[in-house]
């Protein structure tokens, strides 16, 4: 077996509309699909800009939350761990349009060996890390 990439990740948020204005909007994501399918669903693909096809690179399918199930797993999707980890080349850049954008980072950005990293939030609650790579530590 040869497993090539992760290319789509769920991620349940309360309504396709809000979610997508906070991923598109405040990140500056990509919407790559937003496509009615039946019952009232929508398939909406949202990925960070740097590629444009689904399969080049990981990218969230947001699914509103159908049921109390559902519902109780938004924002708590990893426990309460940083659960989504965002690379960028230039962290001050970055980190300075997403706090314009209202972007609530939950840190001060600090640095590691690994690199220069903040952890931020979703609407809901879903931790992020905004992260550039220190030279030599890309994974």
């Amino acid at each position: 077996m040869t497993i090539q990439s992760l290319f789509l990740v769920t991620l349940v948020v309360d309504d396709y509309d809000r979610a997508k204005a906070f991923y598109c909007g405040a990140l500056g994501f990509d919407c790559l699909q937003d496509e009615l399918q039946p019952e009232g669903k929508r398939w909406v693909v949202v990925k960070p800009r740097g590629g444009a096809m689904v399969g080049d690179g990981a990218a969230f399918l947001l699914a509103q939350a159908a049921n109390e199930t559902q519902r109780a797993a938004i924002g708590n999707q990893t426990g309460g761990r940083v659960g989504f980890f965002l690379k960028t080349d230039d962290f001050a850049r970055d980190h300075a349009a997403m706090l314009a954008a209202g972007v609530r980072f939950l840190e001060e950005p600090r640095h590691e060996v690994y690199g220069t990293v903040a952890v931020f939030a979703d609407p809901y609650g879903n931790s992020f890390d905004l992260i550039q790579h220190a030279a030599g530590q890309t994974p």
